[in-house]
C-alpha cells in the first residue's frame, strides 16, 4: 500500500493523456473504418456492391449470403478484376486436385471382392 503513496500525483493525469494520444494515432493512420455503410446496389448481374457514406469506399456484396467480402476500395472495376482472377483461380486450383486424385486412383490395384 505504501508503495502507491509514493508515486506522484501528475502520473495519473499523464497516463490518461498518453492513452487517448495513441487513440487518436492509431484513428489518423488507419484512416475510415467503413461501419456506415449504405444499401446493396446492383452493378450487372453478377456483382453488386456497397458504399460507405463517409469516405465513398466500395465493397463488393453476396446477395446469396447477404454479406460482404473482398477488400475495400474506389475502383470497381478493380474490384470485380479482383474477384474474377481469384474465382478462376479456385477453378483451376479445384481442377487440378480432381486430375491428381484421378492419377492417385488409377495407380492403385483394383481389389477383387
Amino acid at each position: 500500500m505504501r508503495d502507491w503513496k509514493k508515486v506522484p500525483r501528475w502520473l495519473w493525469p499523464l497516463g490518461f493523456a498518453a492513452a487517448g494520444l495513441a487513440t487518436v494515432t492509431a484513428v489518423l493512420f488507419r484512416g475510415c473504418w467503413h461501419t456506415r455503410m449504405g444499401w446493396p446496389v446492383r452493378h450487372n448481374e453478377q456483382y453488386s456492391y456497397r458504399v460507405c457514406t463517409d469516405c465513398g469506399a466500395k465493397r463488393l456484396f453476396d446477395h446469396a449470403n447477404f454479406r460482404e467480402y473482398g477488400p475495400c476500395g474506389y475502383n470497381l472495376e478493380e474490384l470485380i478484376a479482383r474477384d474474377r482472377a481469384r474465382n478462376i483461380k479456385r477453378i483451376h486450383q479445384t481442377a487440378a486436385a480432381a486430375e491428381t486424385l484421378d492419377e492417385q486412383d488409377k495407380k492403385q490395384p483394383k481389389r477383387a471382392s
